[in-house]
């Protein structure tokens, strides 16, 4: 059976001042209290474990709904998982408030990675209680106003799955002055719309209404998929079927829920979750929070895509992330990864506004897992082969020369759109744990309002690789924070440039980056990377018609973007130069010639490297991917392939 981990908190008193109490008749209950660990990132490290991994799902969801119901009582109550690990510094509060079950186990595939990055609290609401709608609005908003007096300027966060999305909606609307952020995974305000509401109401038994909604809540095509990426993962064949097999029955073995239940259960969650719908939809207009909407397409319970584009049109501050493939209970389907996308999205903050260097949180292992899945074919293609320069010179393969500790200035030059961009950062994480923090265009941070996706797209890795737009304050913050920052002085300019121009660089005549790194006492690599001459072949006359378009101008330069067709790809070489540190050249802080001159030995610099690596890659006999193919096979697709000796 599964063993529960949850105190409880009660529900009237602020979170931050009450002490765990035990769940009165639950012995395999633990305790935790809001453990801190100070490092960089607010006590997480690059690629920390967000549990996604762990093996969790409908199986032991009604397991624990079996164990909660037979030692269930009394009245609502705030659950805490013990399973989430330490939580990071000065962390916002985050409430879930279930479904119409009202358990609160609904998040148990997220415990560990939203209670790492949040104080997380799970509203539970007993099968055999019947506390009415208003009474559990005014019970969450008690804990809101409590929290909010205790810390005005943090937001609070409400994650609301289908009937937990009224609640979230009814407690925004009654409280438009606090900063809450709402997260509302199908919410069941459309409820009288929905087909579920005529289906069920032809049932009087408490069986037939659970058998009926946990059928139609079951997505067979997800645990298909889940059992397929186990068995990518390294899993054997027969554990995963078993796995699949064992989910797919698993509500039949859990009849003992079925059993303790009150008679009037079908009758009382129909009253309440239409309740619900009705005073949540007379209070939207009512809603100033930021709201992500996650909808479901293949929900069979409720119209959640379209109600989804009926919510945002209604509430000002609200965005949606759409999953193609998946049904009504999403939070307890694979490949549903809530805390990345409110990382994507920006809407994690410990302050009133989001801020890219003090908010931001490092991607998880999980994380990484999904570039490289994203990934995959551009790294196969390019095989990227990384070089490094000692102290002394001697270049090595590897990024042994590269420094272990920030602040880090890498300055080098741009192929084609940027396109070494996702090898270098992956590479970074992977071997050294360092979060490679890019300086990019703005044009590069659209506000989207809309998302479709089954992964993440490169906005979103972007934002989650850490990325900030150009400005001088943004780099300063991060060299004063001890980051390892990525700049590209040449811009987009030299990530667009035309044909005949591949391999120079762009860089104007200003040495502020110099002064910069100097101030704070940084380290400066320069860097050079070249391809195959690019991957793509492009127009000149197509790239001056999307500059047309977009409109996109500055003093000097159009901005241009190339229309393409694909070439034989070819391998990318990466190669990072002697490191400078700045901590001995405090003179370019006074003296403006020597800003300048090292600003032209770093120039000359990665113009070196770049010519090293043009010189070099003929003496690769791996450079074609014909014989990459060949030599792969025999030594496994993740064996470092050879390149030239440096």
């Amino acid at each position: 059976m599964a063993t529960l981990s949850l105190p409880v908190v009660h529900p009237q008193v602020s979170l931050r001042r009450q002490g765990w109490r035990r769940l009165h008749g639950l012995p395999s209950c633990q305790f935790r209290h809001a453990g801190r660990v100070q490092s960089s990132y607010r006590g997480l490290e690059a690629l920390y474990d967000d549990g996604y991994g762990t093996v969790k799902g409908l199986d032991y969801y009604y397991q624990a709904l079996g164990q909660l119901v037979g030692y269930d009582s009394g009245p609502p109550c705030w659950l805490c998982p013990v399973d989430a690990g330490s939580t990071v510094e000065d962390a916002p509060l985050m409430l879930y408030l279930p479904g119409v079950d009202g358990m609160g186990m609904g998040l148990c595939m997220h415990h560990k990675a939203l209670g790492r990055i949040f104080e997380l609290r799970c509203l539970h609401i007993p099968f055999h209680d019947r506390t009415p709608f208003e009474e559990l609005v005014t019970m969450v908003e008690d804990v809101v106003r409590a929290e909010h007096s205790t810390s005005p300027n943090k937001p609070i966060y409400l994650l609301g799955n289908s009937f937990g999305g009224c609640l979230a909606l009814a407690v925004a609307g009654r409280n438009p002055r606090i900063d809450l952020i709402l997260v509302l995974v199908n919410p069941a305000t459309s409820f009288e719309r929905s087909d579920i509401k005529k289906l069920l109401s032809v049932f009087t038994s408490n069986n037939a209404y659970i058998a009926i909604t946990a059928l139609l809540n079951y997505n067979i095509d997800n645990e298909v998929n889940m059992a397929l990426s186990r068995m990518q993962s390294g899993e054997h064949p027969l554990e995963a079927l078993g796995r699949l097999t064992s989910n797919m029955s698993t509500f039949l073995k859990q009849t003992n829920i079925l059993d303790k239940l009150p008679e009037d259960t079908l009758k009382w969650k129909m009253k309440l979750i239409k309740r619900a719908a009705q005073y949540a939809n007379c209070r939207i207009q009512s809603v100033t929070a930021e709201v992500l909407l996650l909808a479901s397409c293949d929900d069979n319970l409720l119209p959640s895509k379209s109600e989804a584009y009926r919510l945002q049109n209604k509430i000002p501050k609200s965005k949606i992330f759409f999953f193609e493939k998946h049904g009504h209970s999403l939070l307890l389907e694979h490949g549903v990864h809530v805390s990345s996308i409110i990382k994507c999205v920006g809407l994690y903050r410990h302050s009133r506004c989001h801020h890219r260097v003090f908010d931001y949180i490092p991607p998880s292992a999980t994380e990484l897992n999904e570039v490289d899945k994203a990934s995959s074919d551009l790294t196969f293609r390019t095989c990227p082969a990384m070089f490094s320069t000692l102290e002394d010179g001697t270049v090595v393969r590897g990024l042994a020369g590269v420094p272990e500790d920030g602040p880090v200035l890498l300055v080098g030059n741009h192929m084609l759109l940027g396109i070494e961009l996702i090898s270098l950062a992956a590479e970074f994480m992977r071997h050294k744990k360092a979060v490679v923090r890019g300086i990019a265009h703005p044009l590069l941070f659209p506000k989207k309002t809309k998302t479709w996706s089954e992964g993440h797209d490169f906005f979103d890795f972007l934002n989650l690789w850490g990325g900030v737009p150009m400005t001088y304050k943004y780099i300063y913050e991060l060299l004063a924070a001890g980051e390892f920052v990525l700049l590209y002085p040449g811009g987009y300019r030299e990530a667009i440039h035309c044909k005949g121009e591949e391999h120079r660089i762009f860089w104007p005549d200003q040495t502020e980056f110099v002064r910069m790194a100097a101030q704070l006492n940084a380290t400066i690599v320069p860097f050079g990377v070249v391809g195959e001459d690019d991957l793509l072949n492009f127009g000149r006359e197509m790239m001056r018609a999307y500059s047309k378009h977009l409109k996109l101008r500055d003093a000097k330069h159009e901005v241009i973007f190339p229309g393409v067709c694909l070439k034989i790809p070819g391998r990318f070489y990466y190669r990072f130069g002697k490191p400078i540190p700045m901590r001995e050249r405090q003179d370019v802080l006074t003296d403006r010639r020597a800003a300048t001159d090292l600003y032209t030995h770093i120039k000359s610099e990665v113009q070196g490297i770049i010519s090293y690596l043009l010189d070099k890659r003929e003496e690769d006999e791996y450079r074609k991917i014909s014989r990459r193919l060949m030599f792969m096979p025999s030594q496994g697709f993740n064996t470092q392939v050879p390149s030239f000796d440096p």
